[in-house]
């Protein structure tokens, strides 16, 4: 999937764990089918994984999993991994590496969620946001939506023929047009996308792929929308995501105005993600390209705007 991409294999991770984790070193390895881009996955024992990334930023998303994770797990509702050992780079293998607790489910398709989704993932990303930030990194996503302006231009010049690029050129331009927000930047996950959320019976059971978290604005969770949940479901996001997140002092009328520039926002986030995804990824990851497919129809179809609560 990427030019510099480092390669691994069974045989490298048990190199790996018989160096320095040695009680694991005679569980079974398997690869696990998977279409991440940042991490190659193989399933240690009954119940654990191990995440080796392929490119450099990965390596800083594991470290950054290790010490932040067990400290957000307590507070928040849905189950997450859990760190059970940092690698470090060895037996040819350039980058730092971990081993954590394997978590059963299945991945939405994209756009597949019902109201019962909706309200899960916003009660994760209300209790996300509520977690203490002192001391905490910023988020992979915490530039403001002005800062990716170029890069999802050249997205959209590398899309011309392949989506209408006009109409989402206008969509683009309207999101960045929202207000800012007016609270100090909040924990998020970063990438609410099917592959990182787990379910079973419609529900949420867990959040996983935590490599993006950090401080930033909370519409950047608000992609969750576009990627997991279709018109009406994501209608009950919205609302659910909303509640309690007023700054003192609002009045009902400033507090609405501030969630419509959120969520304004949110769409831009969710747009300028798609847009580079299915450039990057049309033809070496399919799958991701699929996904990022739909997030753009399925905002191009509500017009960026229009009725139906979607304003």
């Amino acid at each position: 999937m990427h030019a510099n991409e480092t390669k691994t294999d069974t045989a490298l991770v048990r190199r790996l764990l018989a160096a320095q984790f040695p009680a694991w070193a005679d569980l079974p390895v398997e690869p696990v089918a998977s279409h991440g881009t940042v991490n190659a996955i193989y399933r240690l024992g009954p119940d654990m994984a191990v995440r080796l990334p392929r490119v450099e930023g990965g390596s800083r998303d594991a470290a950054t999993e290790h010490r932040w994770l067990p400290r957000l797990a307590p507070h928040l509702p849905y189950a997450v991994p859990a760190p059970l050992g940092l690698g470090v780079p060895a037996e040819g293998y350039p980058w730092a590496w971990s081993v954590c607790r394997w978590i059963d489910g299945v991945n939405p398709s994209p756009g597949s969620g019902g109201a019962e989704l909706a309200r899960n993932l916003a009660e994760f990303v209300r209790a996300l946001r509520a977690a203490d930030p002192t001391d905490a990194p910023p988020a992979y996503r915490c530039e403001p939506l002005a800062a990716r302006d170029g890069a999802t231009r050249d997205a959209l010049r590398a899309l011309h023929g392949v989506i209408d690029t006009d109409a989402a050129a206008g969509i683009w331009s309207r999101a960045l047009r929202a207000p800012g927000p007016r609270g100090p930047a909040v924990w998020v996950h970063g990438d609410l996308q099917p592959g990182n959320v787990l379910v079973a019976g419609g529900r949420l059971t867990a959040v996983i792929d935590f490599g993006c978290m950090g401080l930033a604005d909370p519409a950047v969770d608000l992609i969750a929308a576009w990627y997991l949940l279709p018109h009406g479901p994501r209608r009950v996001f919205r609302t659910e995501a909303a509640r309690g997140t007023a700054t003192g002092g609002e009045t009902g009328a400033a507090e609405a105005e501030a969630e419509a520039a959120a969520w304004a926002r949110g769409r831009g986030w969710a747009l300028s993600v798609a847009l580079m995804e299915l450039s990057y990824y049309r033809t070496s990851n399919r799958v991701m390209a699929a996904t990022a497919r739909h997030v753009i129809g399925e905002i191009l179809a509500d017009g960026g705007g229009g009725g139906g609560g979607e304003q």
